[in-house]
């Protein structure tokens, strides 16, 4: 039975891309490039700046990319929530969730310096019961141990956790943790993503679909 959710962040409760690629575009104008539309990259967003960089930058070698990197944290970090903006839903699902008295959290590969400030103006720091960030433990997803610490925090056995994101390593994670898992459509998922499913991974179109299966689940 489903006693919490944990959820990703980027591509799953926030609408980053904006602001993510915004600050590719900033690296792309200091080479005299051309902005790129978020509609072409927002599929790179919940795979890293890395991911993002080499999507949208010339090709490189390591330490022009590693320069590329620091320069794009540097740059997001003081334009982090300028245009990033919830999901449609979401706010509603996660108030739902507390009046329920059933748990959330959020388990993101976001490293703890960005993804703060951001669940701060978002008043989520005090409603989420845990935060797992990608510097919180030593590992990050796909590896289960950032699910396994969330459900620990929360007092709860990862059997009984949801797990919802728009990314493979979103799924990966919640699987080899033990967790039931759902995968975001409505984010920035790629059909890569439907590879790592199982029979048990659900798939939500909206964010309000998680209350459906919660319901789902309280019926069977």
């Amino acid at each position: 039975m489903i006693k919490t959710v944990l959820f990703d962040l980027d591509g799953t409760l926030l609408d980053s891309a904006p602001d993510l690629v915004g600050t590719l575009n900033y690296l792309r104008s200091g080479l005299g490039l051309g902005a790129m539309p978020v509609e072409e990259l927002r599929h790179f967003v919940s795979q890293g700046a890395v991911a993002l960089i080499r999507a949208g930058m010339p090709p490189c070698d390591e330490e022009t990319l590693e320069g590329w990197r620091k320069q794009f944290l540097s740059h997001y970090a003081d334009n982090s929530f300028v245009q990033s903006r919830p999901f449609d839903g979401v706010e509603y699902v996660l108030s739902d969730l507390t009046s329920r008295r059933i748990p959330w959290g959020i388990v993101t590969n976001k490293m703890e310096s960005l993804s703060l400030p951001i669940l701060d103006k978002l008043g989520w720091l005090t409603s989420a019961e845990t935060i797992i960030c990608g510097d919180t433990v030593s590992h990050c997803k796909p590896h289960p141990a950032p699910v396994l610490a969330a459900c620990e925090a929360i007092g709860i056995r990862p059997r009984d956790a949801l797990m919802v994101g728009d990314d493979r390593r979103d799924i990966q994670a919640g699987q080899r943790a033990g967790s039931r898992t759902a995968l975001a459509l409505y984010g920035y998922a790629t059909m890569e993503c439907r590879s790592v499913m199982d029979k048990s991974t659900d798939l939500l179109d909206v964010p309000m679909d998680v209350l459906r299966l919660l319901e789902n689940d309280k019926s069977s």
